[in-house]
């Protein structure tokens, strides 16, 4: 069986391969996403490894000259998807959208270049430009005040859509009379009931009017834009990536990047405190209009510790929330506590499990001595796909897959497990 699953994981990589990027899925994702094809290169580089390195140097075929990498490229205008090009605006070429996704890049070029030899050693090397670029548009951009917290202007730009945590960002956005309009797409692939609401929708358009219409200047975004929260997620991520290209600095012995990168890193721990919530005991996101927070633990709170952040005593929370969190479910890691309310086990990032996640976590936990966590979390990834097959997200109740079939990073992340840890450990 798992020969056979493997074999399927390639051949999803293959058939969702446009020539050098992959779509997330055919039909319900008809582009290159940002952090799903950094997490493809994963996949690809337990059989291709020249495939890999493609996949992630298309991907800076859309930066812009701020640095940013945009979370969609739009190489062909795919009347299946919504929104498209047009309702971006961006004027870019290619088009692209108009804000980011988490960044994680530069930790699958650092775990390339340990994995591999001189050819991924060059190829890293050529790209290590362009990735300062896009971590200096992070601590720049989205940190405008430098204090070491990065915020994100759109659910979107999260990666994790959907989930209850921007609540008290979305529901102060108000929809205007001109919105116009729209025919969702998802919705034609994928079972309402697993997807955002009509009403969380319209404030999605909402800020992408907002954006299209300022020109996408990101300083006018963050400061007067209707939605900027900062994210557990983008923070994490991006503490465990500055890390990550740091350590590509000293291998690169690129003194200017490594003193550039220090300060970022030096700010990093500070930023991540102010996520901290004594009523949640958890990092949680935050409202930075308001100063609110979000009441719950999710998945993204649990990459504490994949980023390296909090004293010793928050870890501890931290882990008794996963013990807490793991006894009440078959299949882990839900991206909203069970425990709490607004957990729906099947509505996109509001309660199902996602493989790239997990895989992050369960690097964070046995860095952190945690190795029965980390075990949990493998086997379960592991557990789902053998049980519903290689869906977008899974119900962590039933194991049932949910969403888009046959999806790309979920492929990934099961050829990178099989590969970093073998099958019987796993299993």
């Amino acid at each position: 069986m798992t020969n056979d699953l493997e074999n399927r994981a390639i051949a999803i990589l293959k058939a969702n391969d446009r020539g050098g990027y992959t779509v997330p899925t055919a039909g319900l994702y008809p582009y290159q996403w940002n952090w799903d094809s950094a997490f493809a290169a994963l996949g690809f580089a337990t059989f291709d490894r020249d495939r890999a390195w493609r996949e992630i140097e298309t991907l800076f075929d859309g930066q812009w000259e701020d640095g940013m990498v945009p979370h969609i490229i739009f190489r062909k205008n795919d009347p299946g998807y919504f929104p498209g090009p047009d309702i971006w605006g961006s004027r870019t070429e290619p088009p692209t959208s108009g804000h980011s996704q988490p960044p994680v890049v530069a930790s699958v070029a650092r775990w390339l270049v340990e994995t591999g030899g001189r050819e991924d050693e060059r190829r890293a090397h050529e790209m290590f430009p362009k990735l300062m670029a896009w971590h200096e548009w992070w601590h720049c951009y989205r940190d405008p005040d430098e204090t070491g917290l990065v915020g994100i202007v759109h659910p979107w730009e999260s990666g994790r859509d959907n989930c209850p945590d921007w609540d008290i960002g979305m529901n102060n956005i108000v929809v205007p009379d001109d919105l116009g309009t729209y025919h969702r797409r998802d919705t034609d692939w994928v079972d309402p009931s697993e997807r955002p609401t009509q009403e969380t929708y319209d404030r999605y358009l909402t800020i992408v009017k907002f954006g299209r219409e300022c020109g996408w200047d990101h300083d006018i975004v963050v400061r007067e834009g209707p939605f900027f929260m900062a994210d557990p997620c983008v923070q994490f991520v991006l503490m465990r990536a500055d890390r990550d290209l740091m350590a590509l600095a000293e291998r690169f012995d690129d003194a200017r990047a490594r003193g550039r990168i220090a300060d970022w890193v030096a700010r990093d721990e500070a930023g991540a405190q102010a996520m901290w919530s004594d009523e949640a005991c958890g990092f949680v996101a935050t409202d930075l209009r308001t100063g609110s927070k979000s009441p719950a633990i999710t998945n993204a709170s649990m990459l504490a510790f994949y980023g390296g952040a909090g004293t010793e005593e928050q870890r501890a929370e931290m882990v008794r929330h996963a013990r807490e969190i793991l006894d009440g479910c078959r299949y882990v890691f839900p991206s909203w506590d069970p425990r709490h309310e607004g957990f729906e086990q099947r509505r996109y990032w509001r309660g199902p499990v996602w493989s790239v996640m997990n895989w992050m976590m369960a690097a964070g936990f046995e860095r952190h001595g945690l190795a029965d966590l980390a075990m949990r979390v493998r086997r379960d990834t592991l557990a789902m796909v053998r049980q519903s097959g290689f869906f977008e997200y899974f119900d962590p109740l039933t194991g049932e897959g949910l969403g888009g079939p046959n999806f790309t990073w979920t492929a990934a992340i099961h050829l990178a497990l099989v590969s970093e840890h073998g099958a019987a450990e796993v299993a």
